[in-house]
């Protein structure tokens, strides 16, 4: 069975926005470009503005080894609808989506000297304003829908410009986020369904074992399969356990976040690529699910 696979790394701060350094996204996107010229297949970069701005050598360094750079926001801020409290975490009202999708759009145009199609939302938060600043923006694809959550859309589709989680005649292309939907959840809002970070957590194998259940979904449903998957470089760097002090105090996040980044990131994502592709995977940028 032939599938395609969209791996987006989101580039970010490390442990997304639980702090603010940059140590993870410099060091740990070597080790991903390495991986993936190893294997011969191609990826999609979203930069936040900010990450961009700071760190124009990494940029250069995706688009140099033909790899798609995408946006991410400007600050990692919740540009859609909160699906679950996080605390400090609040999002822009529907109203700023415009702008502030436009400014990080700007600013990440800018470093990388080309336009930007693709772009992810942070946390997968993403709305219906959200979409349409996107499509007004001039972007093709939206890598934000999370399956786990919504549950509905199995496959890339084009949105409603009144409800982004249903279908409608948007030119824009939304690609489902991976999620094990033949699995019952026990969370309230779905996320024992998602994939993320099962790869480095409890191994490529065990992540492995719900792709295999969804690819039999699909081929039951006769459905085409497009396996999209979130990572950051910021896992590919061994990165500190327990508090984290910066500023004027200290965050202290969940264990399973910080758990196995570093060597044992890269192994697990070495062995989840070559086993994708041995199961007839077709990796693919975002943008090219549009050309």
């Amino acid at each position: 069975m032939s599938f395609d696979v969209i791996l987006g790394f989101d580039m970010e701060t490390d442990i997304g926005s639980w702090t603010p350094f940059y140590e993870g996204l410099v060091q740990g996107t070597p080790r991903i470009l390495e991986l993936l010229a190893k294997h011969n297949v191609s990826g999609t970069f979203f930069f936040t503005g900010e990450a961009a701005k700071l760190n124009p050598q990494v940029v250069s360094s995706v688009a140099k080894a033909n790899h798609e750079v995408g946006c991410h926001s400007l600050y990692h801020e919740t540009v859609g609808d909160e699906l679950f409290p996080i605390p400090g975490v609040k999002p822009i009202l529907p109203e700023e989506s415009f702008n502030r999708i436009r400014k990080a759009t700007e600013v990440v145009e800018g470093v990388l000297g080309e336009k930007v199609t693709s772009f992810r939302a942070p946390r997968l938060w993403g709305s219906t304003a959200m979409v349409n600043a996107l499509e007004d923006l001039g972007y093709t694809v939206d890598a934000s829908y999370p399956l786990y959550f919504y549950k509905e859309r199995l496959v890339p589709y084009h949105p409603s410009k009144d409800d982004w989680a249903k279908e409608g005649n948007m030119k824009i292309l939304e690609i489902p986020n991976f999620a094990d939907m033949t699995m019952e959840s026990n969370d309230r809002y779905g996320r024992d369904r998602d994939q993320w970070p099962l790869f480095r957590t409890e191994g490529a194998e065990r992540l492995l074992m719900h792709v295999d259940n969804m690819l039999e979904f699909y081929k039951v449903k006769n459905l085409p399969a497009t396996i999209c998957l979130y990572l950051h470089p910021w896992e590919f760097h061994e990165m500190p356990e327990g508090l984290i002090h910066y500023g004027e105090g200290s965050v202290l996040p969940d264990p399973f976040i910080t758990k196995n980044c570093g060597e044992v990131a890269v192994r697990e994502l070495d062995k989840l690529i070559g086993q994708l592709k041995k199961r007839g995977g077709k990796f693919r940028q975002a943008r090219e699910l549009v050309q």
